[in-house]
């Protein structure tokens, strides 16, 4: 299969070009559900093929288990072009055989506690290049600082963080060990934070800048442009709900839950634009995020080779001018939001 051609953005103040659509490894570290090594072989090398070039995993994922495969796929691309993210911030420690821990059903013993500190992540650092068998991870993200993930005990980590674990990045990025550091995270605020406290490349940011939240235009993302800091967005589609809408049998979900009413009405008005334009709201999901100047590449997690074609299919929708201005008009979309334009797609 020849690749397809996805075009790339370079992360701010470095030399690095992603793809404008990365590769999430989440679910090949068994989000969820268990995957077999042999179906998370397939859907690597299917990422591969169609031309995927960025890929971000972490620790967390499966315990170790993403990581793995990941590795696992892209170490007999040894020298090719790919970039490769992954996390600090949580060290894997022996547990046992357990079936679920924190959404993965990993086969995997181990258990994690959290380490933001310099050694912490620099030894976290060294675990991750022992489990994906590789010499090299180009961005390294702290993972889950915010007052979300620790409730009280949030400032306490993230001074430790901030005066440990940052150290122990711009080492790693003044070596040449990695090119790139930031924050992947579920929560503008903390990059906010964040930006007063050191020098960032970029930040991974799940949710927070999407077709359904646009909040960080008024906060973040104006002080991302003026300090050139790039955004990496996760989970496009909220957690689910801008994949699979609303008029659906199944649950919508909505931040890793059952979502509430007020977003179930404001999806359904957002289908109703989509069906006035033949638009498919997966498609505008994913497109959207990308209008915007700090925005280098959106990152959804790919589970198998039809999610994979189907996303393509997505990314290369062609969505009239005149849909986005609807969803203007109709106050579904913040009014300062930028809006996509004509770009290079895949194929």
């Amino acid at each position: 299969m020849s690749p397809t051609v996805i075009a790339k953005r370079t992360i701010a103040n470095t030399t690095l070009r992603v793809n404008e659509l990365g590769f999430g490894c989440a679910p090949v570290g068994n989000l969820y559900h268990a995957v077999s090594d042999t179906q998370a072989a397939q859907i690597l090398a299917a990422a591969w093929d169609v031309g995927l070039r960025y890929f971000d995993t972490a620790p967390h994922y499966g315990q170790g288990l993403s990581e793995r495969r990941t590795g696992d796929a892209l170490r007999a691309l040894k020298g090719r072009d790919y970039i490769l993210s992954t996390k600090v911030g949580r060290l894997l420690k022996p547990s046992g055989y357990r079936h679920e821990r924190h959404g993965f059903v990993s086969p995997m013993p181990f258990d994690f506690e959290y380490d933001y500190s310099y050694d912490g992540v620099m030894r976290s650092y060294e675990d991750s290049l022992m489990r994906l068998g590789l010499d090299r991870v180009d961005i390294l993200y702290i993972h889950d600082i915010g007052r979300l993930t620790h409730g009280d005990k949030h400032d306490e980590y993230f001074k430790i963080a901030m005066d440990g674990g940052y150290k122990a990045l711009d080492e790693l990025r003044s070596s040449g060990a990695v090119k790139a550091i930031g924050l992947g995270v579920n929560e503008s605020e903390v990059c906010e934070t964040a930006l007063d406290c050191g020098d960032w490349d970029c930040f991974l940011l799940a949710g927070r800048y999407t077709l359904l939240e646009q909040d960080s235009l008024k906060t973040l993302l104006p002080k991302c442009e003026k300090r050139n800091t790039s955004v990496i967005v996760g989970g496009p589609y909220n957690s689910g709900i801008l994949a699979s809408g609303v008029n659906t049998s199944h649950t919508p979900m909505y931040n890793y839950s059952p979502a509430p009413k007020r977003i179930i009405d404001k999806v359904s008005r957002i289908e109703s634009v989509c069906a006035d334009y033949g638009v498919t709201l997966a498609a505008a999901a994913l497109q959207f995020p990308l209008a915007h100047p700090s925005v280098a590449s959106v990152i959804p997690g790919l589970g198998s080779d039809q999610h994979i074609k189907k996303t393509l299919e997505f990314f290369n929708e062609d969505i009239p001018h005149a849909f986005w201005q609807s969803l203007k008009s109709n106050h579904l979309i913040d009014e300062s939001a930028p809006l996509p334009v004509t770009r290079v797609k895949a194929g």
